[in-house]
């Protein structure tokens, strides 16, 4: 068990008192771990199948059709009735579907009306203009942007950190230089740029983060800068230098500890701005390739079919209930670490 230090176990018991960001904490988790079973939860292909007293899981594996007395070896398409019929032929066979029988790219053939068809018992949220289910591409269009979100708010963190150390620590001809690099590099236009490149390179998810990753980090150097220029001339940082202690030493080991309270109070806003951008880019189509599960795809497409409400609403509440459990939990945060309610 991981013993925190008094002042730390006051900060958790703050956040703890904040009964709105710590349930908004709890329900933003319980929907993150859901999402990242996504593949159980909406598919079209089943959990498990139960066929000649073997079990299959082509959730996790392709299956070719003659596996189950089929004819051809290209994959099975578990939707189809003589399949269905080839598994149950024998009274013993089984299929165990998820509880949404579409995936993100799944096209639903059958719909009553032409796309985009309202919410009916088999799409629950409706179709959008391809025909896709819109509950399937949201659950996989919530984990992307969570999972971008994280990865792009980490090592930002990391590196506008080490920036900001470095800046604060040494300052003089290193800060100068330094802020006059920063002042150029932020006043780049980033969305021109996405433009640019994405006429020579077609985006994906890697390649998105880390034309973000390159422009995201400035937003902790200002913070921890201004740490680092106040810890570095007080009485434990000159005791630690009168010991001997060398600079990388002294930044990483006793200023930084310090500087991690502002850090960590940031990171929240960072986190639901990184949210913002991969939606705002996916709408301008600047963003994840076409096909890829997307909210800001799903809010273009709601924007684009009027007469479809169902699309526009569904963009709507997901992302505002993203967005308002994040900034929940990132005033939890930040009032938790305020040193005035410790």
């Amino acid at each position: 068990m991981i013993k925190l230090s008094p002042i730390n176990q006051r900060r958790v018991e703050n956040f703890r008192r904040n009964r709105r960001g710590l349930w908004s904490l709890r329900l933003f988790l319980l929907l993150f771990v859901l999402s990242l079973f996504a593949e159980f939860i909406a598919n079209d292909k089943p959990i498990l199948v139960g066929f000649k007293g073997e079990i299959y899981t082509p959730v996790l594996k392709n299956y070719p059709e003659t596996e189950f007395g089929g004819e051809f070896e290209s994959w099975t398409d578990y939707k189809d009735p003589f399949i269905q019929e080839l598994i149950n032929q024998d009274g013993n066979g089984w299929i165990l579907w998820p509880p949404v029988r579409y995936s993100f790219q799944t096209i639903n053939y059958d719909l009553p009306v032409p796309a985009p068809s309202p919410p009916t018992r088999d799409n629950l949220l409706g179709t959008d203009d391809q025909g896709r289910d819109v509950l399937a591409r949201v659950i996989y269009g919530f984990r992307i942007s969570i999972l971008f979100a994280i990865v792009l708010t980490l090592l930002s963190s990391v590196i506008g950190v080490i920036a900001g150390a470095v800046q604060g620590f040494y300052g003089g001809r290193v800060d100068l230089y330094f802020q006059r690099f920063i002042e150029i590099w932020s006043g780049l236009p980033v969305l021109f740029l996405l433009i640019i490149l994405s006429s020579i390179v077609e985006p994906n998810f890697w390649w998105l983060l880390g034309i973000m990753l390159l422009f995201s980090w400035m937003s902790l150097v200002d913070v921890v800068r201004a740490e680092f220029l106040r810890g570095r001339n007080l009485e434990y940082v000159r005791a630690a230098r009168a010991l001997g202690l060398g600079n990388r030493m002294i930044m990483f080991r006793h200023i930084l500890p310090n500087a991690m309270v502002a850090t960590l109070t940031f990171m929240p806003f960072i986190f639901n701005g990184s949210v913002v951008t991969l939606t705002a880019l996916d709408f301008l189509g600047f963003g994840l390739p076409p096909g890829s599960p997307s909210l800001g795809e799903l809010v273009a497409q709601g924007k684009a079919n009027l007469h479809a409400p169902w699309l526009g609403i569904s963009a709507f509440l997901v992302l505002s209930i993203m967005l308002t459990l994040l900034i929940f939990i990132g005033e939890a945060v930040r009032d938790a670490f305020d040193p005035r309610k410790n």
